[in-house]
């Protein structure tokens, strides 16, 4: 039984607190402990004692600074589960010892047209959960740290069948994934998908497509994933891009596809295999300019489309429906010390399919520096 909601605190007893973070101070990216403040509770506020901490590859961007963007020292971290500890006065969404999760926003204007919608990942005025200049003119810090203070309407209710660790990575690469399935038609059961690319967003992708009821394919450039998309991911068929018999055969098969390549690849091929009228949504991101042959789109009347995350609506309903279902991400927990090597890992996609961080369990024992 979880225990019962704390009385709302007092001003006096409204400190801020120090919590031990992982951080990055340079472009090496190297992580290194630090003590963090976080503020004080406010009337809105959950203050979340964070377990696990999945590692997306934007967090190694941005600790490289290769979005030109970092703020340091960089606390990153967007994929936060973990368990209430105190509610501000006027909370009444959360109590303590609530399961919970934070995603990759922690604020927004919420009186604009797109906050008023649910749609906070779209208001101009949003805050990243890490390396971006909070409300109050502070820089935020992600979750590889012992605890968070994050307003409620940025709080998501974990499901009791749905493990921490293992469903972390939902709160990015899940409602990654999901929202566009969602937004253009392609979470209707017998709609046939692609799924071009297979590594953190790839697999989910994967795994949220059979639990719509479609017909998925894998499209990859790696034939020695074959074996695990087909039996242990459960798609449908498996197409190696660089064959241009399967290839071939895949022509015109296609309703949509779901583009998790972060890398910069001819795009005219794929949109070959989609139908007339089929879609395209582009959830990775390549470094450099994609090159559109218009005829790939104009013939066929094709669309080409992009996706951000999703507003808190809808990330409360895809981790309710993953719940559901039985989707998780396939994980590799790791200790706090080991993440740079992590990282290393990370650069090369040695991983299958997401690293996430036993914060609980390992982050506390690292001494921390100022």
């Amino acid at each position: 039984m979880a225990p019962a909601a704390p009385a709302p605190a007092s001003a006096g007893e409204k400190q801020q607190r120090k919590t031990v973070g992982l951080a990055a101070r340079d472009a090496s990216g190297r992580l290194s402990p630090l003590t963090l403040t976080r503020r004080s509770t406010g009337d809105d506020d959950v203050v979340i004692k964070i377990l696990y901490c999945g590692i997306c590859h934007s967090d190694l961007h941005c600790m490289k600074n290769e979005w030109k963007n970092a703020i340091y020292p960089v606390v990153p971290g967007h994929e936060i589960a973990g368990v209430v500890t105190e509610v501000g006065k006027n909370v009444a969404k959360f109590k303590a010892g609530d399961k919970v999760g934070v995603g990759c926003i922690v604020n927004s204007c919420q009186s604009c047209e797109s906050c008023s919608q649910g749609f906070e990942n779209h208001c101009s005025a949003g805050i990243f959960t890490y390396n971006s200049v909070d409300r109050d003119g502070t820089v935020t810090y992600g979750g590889y740290s012992g605890m968070v203070v994050v307003h409620e309407r940025f709080v998501v209710r974990f499901p009791e069948a749905m493990p921490l660790d293992k469903g972390a990575p939902l709160l990015c690469a899940g409602i990654t994934v999901y929202t566009p399935m969602k937004y253009h038609g392609l979470d209707a059961p017998g709609k046939h998908v692609g799924v071009l690319g297979l590594g953190g967003l790839g697999h989910v992708a994967v795994k949220f497509a059979k639990a719509f009821g479609l017909t998925v394919t894998v499209i990859s450039s790696s034939p020695g994933k074959k074996q695990e998309a087909l039996e242990r991911l459960g798609a449908d068929a498996f197409v190696v891009s660089s064959n241009a018999e399967e290839m071939k055969a895949a022509t015109g098969t296609m309703d949509g596809i779901i583009n998790t390549v972060s890398a910069n690849t001819p795009m005219a091929p794929f949109f070959g295999l989609l139908k007339p009228n089929g879609k395209m949504i582009l959830v990775g991101l390549p470094e450099n300019p994609l090159e559109i042959p218009p005829f790939a789109l104009v013939v066929g009347n094709k669309t080409l489309a992009g996706s951000n995350i999703g507003g808190l609506p809808d990330t409360q309903e895809m981790i309710d429906f993953a719940a559901k279902h039985g989707v998780t991400a396939d994980v590799e927990v790791i200790g706090a010390d080991y993440v740079n090597a992590a990282m290393e890992r990370l650069a090369k996609a040695d991983v299958r399919y997401r690293f996430v961080i036993d914060i609980g369990n390992t982050l506390q024992a690292m001494d921390a520096t100022e």
